[in-house]
């Protein structure tokens, strides 16, 4: 009997003890994942809104739903906007904000002053930069299931897409500049089988190396009211007689390194 009753409270001690631990655990999952994260950054914002879980996502920038440079601008809707203001974004209460490396500097060194958690994630130069970036997103959401899964459509999709046959090419822009192998839509074109004649001129192109160079595809971006001075290259004559096939991709399509840009490659490789 005593070694029955000893037996009976030995199990029920390993039980709460499991149980603690798995309480515990819990808790602990729930201190880690932040609760109310606020976004101050354009690319971090989009991201943001495809891998943070229902509620967690508090507040994205003004400019996420400026249909200019955002890809989600409707989708940005759902959410209050900031202005990045360390002011307005203090009132918000976050256990995390988001930003980027080179954006609202002042305001992320007042908020960390503060004592808020400030992460940064850089601009993606790369398809590579992006599955990172997703990646890294997960890991500072406490997503990582859900970042998994974008990642993996966005491979799928990167897949499926077949490849021109190497036609030379470049983009064209404001001041002659010219995308290279160190830019995001320098390495989507190559992922669409084009070769790019700033791999050898370098970021800026003179109208002339472009005339002489003569590209098959010529890549165009958008073009904003009233035009600048430095945009009058896009309509010289010189220009618009290039024989070469043409194709225009708004700049909010990869200013950001975001899984859409395999719609864009798709695109160019059709």
């Amino acid at each position: 009997m005593v070694a029955g009753r000893m037996l009976a409270a030995a199990l029920i001690l390993c039980t709460a003890g499991a149980a603690l631990a798995e309480g515990v655990a819990a808790g602990r999952t729930a201190l880690s994942q932040p609760q109310r994260v606020v976004s101050v950054n354009l690319c971090t914002d989009q991201l943001a809104m495809l891998i943070a879980a229902p509620g967690q996502l508090r507040s994205v920038s003004w400019l996420a739903a400026d249909p200019a440079v955002s890809v989600m601008a409707g989708q940005a809707e759902d959410w209050p906007q900031n202005d990045g203001s360390a002011e307005q974004v203090f009132l918000m209460q976050p256990d995390l904000v988001l930003a980027g490396t080179y954006s609202t500097g002042p305001a992320v060194q007042m908020l960390r002053r503060l004592g808020i958690r400030v992460e940064t994630l850089p601009p993606a130069n790369s398809i590579t930069d992006i599955r990172a970036g997703i990646t890294r997103m997960g890991l500072l959401l406490d997503q990582p299931e859900r970042a998994a899964r974008l990642l993996a459509a966005f491979d799928a999709d990167l897949a499926a897409i077949h490849p021109l046959a190497p036609r030379l090419a470049a983009s064209y822009a404001a001041n002659g500049f010219s995308d290279g192998q160190d830019s995001l839509a320098g390495d989507a074109m190559r992922h669409a089988g084009l070769r790019l004649i700033a791999e050898a001129t370098g970021g800026a192109t003179p109208l002339e190396t472009l005339v002489m160079a003569a590209p098959e595809v010529l890549v165009t971006g958008s073009r904003y009211a009233p035009p600048s001075r430095a945009e009058a290259v896009l309509d010289h004559p010189a220009f618009r007689a290039i024989k070469a096939a043409r194709y225009a991709v708004p700049d909010r399509d990869w200013m950001c390194g975001l899984p859409a840009i395999a719609d864009t490659i798709a695109q160019l490789a059709r």
